[in-house]
């Protein structure tokens, strides 16, 4: 007898990792999907309740780890509230040193524990912030790394890798969940319901929204 495939979400309750669970869904039927989330000491609660809400609304079981830890050796915009926000330099201030790197980690031994082997994560060089964490090569290292640390053949997905925001978009449409998406996910660094419009994670999905519209529109 053959064990039903499973694959796990790293799930953060914004657009790219919902964008993510719904494939993972579509692929291997929801009653198949885990999504695991972080409490790393991110500046806004509403990002945990967004990733909470749409995992109980789905119907999608949901394991939340509190890393919290890492704000005690690292400083960054994105664990602190009193922080503004600053693109300016080679690296913006709201990148969190090693997150990707533990979020991979602790995903992967959740994983294992679960007799999981495909884990999905929604990382993007194409429009993204500059975070050297989101690279393909990076997430590629990862899994070598994580295949000889457990023994074990992971399959780290990031299906959105080289998609822009607009066809990051375009790819929820054709789900049918891009109202869904739009509606019940949060991205905005400041926490500010529906988004504050101003900072960069707000401009990137909102023109890559506007974007599309325009193309479906025409």
């Amino acid at each position: 007898m053959t064990t039903q495939k499973q694959a796990l979400v790293i799930f953060s309750g914004g657009q790219d990792s919902t964008t993510c669970l719904f494939q993972a869904i579509n692929e291997f039927g929801v009653e198949n999907v885990q999504a695991i989330t972080f409490a790393y000491g991110q500046r806004h609660a509403i990002e945990l309740e967004r990733a909470q809400w749409i995992a109980q609304d789905l119907r999608v079981k949901q394991t939340v780890l509190d890393l919290s830890l890492i704000g005690s050796i690292t400083h960054n915009a994105l664990m602190d509230n009193t922080a503004a926000i600053d693109t300016s330099g080679s690296l913006p201030n709201t990148f969190v040193d090693g997150r990707n790197a533990l979020f991979l980690l602790y995903a992967a031994i959740y994983a294992k524990s679960q007799n999981i082997h495909t884990i999905f994560v929604g990382v993007c060089e194409t429009d993204f912030s500059g975070y050297p964490d989101c690279r393909d090569v990076f997430v590629k290292s990862m899994n070598v790394t994580l295949n000889l640390a457990m023994a074990y053949d992971f399959d780290i997905r990031t299906p959105l890798m080289y998609l822009t925001k607009k066809e990051t978009w375009a790819l929820a449409d054709q789900m049918g969940v891009l109202d869904y998406v739009r509606e019940h996910t949060h991205t905005c660094y400041l926490g500010v319901p529906n988004g504050c419009h101003e900072c960069p994670s707000c401009v990137l999905r909102e023109r890559g929204l506007s974007e599309y519209l325009q193309d479906k529109n025409q």
